[in-house]
């Protein structure tokens, strides 16, 4: 068997080691390092990477990382797998989405290993692991007070990515371009393969998005051949070719009618918004059929804020779907 050497590290057939990148110091002169968690089966296979904390308040994809370890699912039968439960440590202990310098993450690669806190964490993404890893799923969580039904994103017009977002069989598979200059486009450039799963809200624990996260993860490992078994689908793979927010109006107080993962029809009711103080209700209809793939949990909104993020698959474009 070839060597397997990651941040400089050999690893052996059979061995689980934890290599620590050290990115820089704190102003207190407080180390912060980013561990890996990497195991390779005694049989040769494919190199997988898990990775989350990309965004330090993502809280759903560390813990799939974390209970992917703590269950021994890392430790496969074939090849590698490359675990990162904390990307950002910088924005995990500030419950923040950037690095204290205020700059995203995953809007700094390829990075630059004397740049910015950002920058150099991209750097070490890029340089570290990128090269030594076949495929990756990269795990999310929705934004500040917004939800995302479990679902996976990716370039669909890559069969390579079709063919690891279907063996993960979230219950949505949304075509997604690129966001420039992040670890997913990074990666591309380099030939590899790497799909993002979004699940739940940003500090919010959400048992069923992490249960998704972590059956996906298993079953993208047997269709790799990395292990035997993985638990069945238990919804439809639906895929989004097509979505569009609806946003407010008028600003107030926002109420929802529907729930996330909800199928919706074109001029349906799905909330309405009011002032807190009973003068006036304005109610919300879809211009869409679709799914609400992604929902507004902030009751309280401003004029133009996104309320639901509605998702169309070949079946809601031809049942009467298109904008007006």
């Amino acid at each position: 068997m070839k060597d397997f050497i990651l941040a400089g590290e050999n690893i052996r057939p059979g061995e689980f080691k934890e290599v620590v990148i050290n990115i820089a110091r704190l102003p207190s002169r407080t180390q912060i390092d980013t561990p890996i968690y990497i195991y390779r089966a005694p049989n040769d296979g494919p190199v997988l990477a898990l990775t989350a904390g990309m965004h330090g308040d993502e809280i759903n994809g560390m813990e799939i990382v974390r209970r992917i370890i703590d269950a021994g699912h890392n430790k496969v039968q074939r090849g590698t797998t490359v675990c990162m439960p904390i990307i950002n440590v910088y924005g995990f202990l500030n419950y923040s989405r950037e690095v204290p310098d205020g700059k995203d993450v995953n809007r700094s690669f390829p990075g630059s290993k004397g740049g910015s806190l950002a920058s150099r964490v991209a750097w070490h993404l890029t340089h570290d692991i990128i090269p030594a890893i076949d495929v990756g799923v990269d795990f999310h969580t929705g934004g500040a007070m917004r939800t995302n039904y479990p679902q996976v994103r990716c370039v669909m017009q890559e069969p390579k990515n079709v063919e690891l977002a279907h063996a993960f069989h979230a219950p949505f598979t949304i075509d997604s371009p690129f966001r420039p200059h992040s670890l997913r486009q990074t990666a591309a450039k380099k030939g590899k393969n790497i799909i993002v799963y979004e699940g739940g809200e940003s500090l919010r624990m959400d048992t069923f998005a992490i249960e998704e996260g972590i059956n996906g993860t298993l079953r993208l490992m047997k269709h790799l051949k990395m292990i035997d078994w993985a638990p069945e689908a238990k919804v439809e793979n639906k895929v989004v070719w097509n979505s569009s927010w609806i946003r407010a109006r008028t600003a107030g107080l926002f109420h929802p009618h529907v729930l996330a993962g909800d199928l919706i029809h074109k001029n349906q009711l799905v909330g309405s918004i009011t002032d807190p103080f009973g003068e006036f209700k304005e109610q919300i209809k879809s211009q869409v059929t679709g799914y609400v793939v992604g929902l507004n949990n902030n009751p309280v909104v401003n004029a133009g804020d996104a309320l639901m993020h509605i998702g169309q698959d070949n079946f809601c474009r031809l049942d009467g779907g298109g904008e007006e």
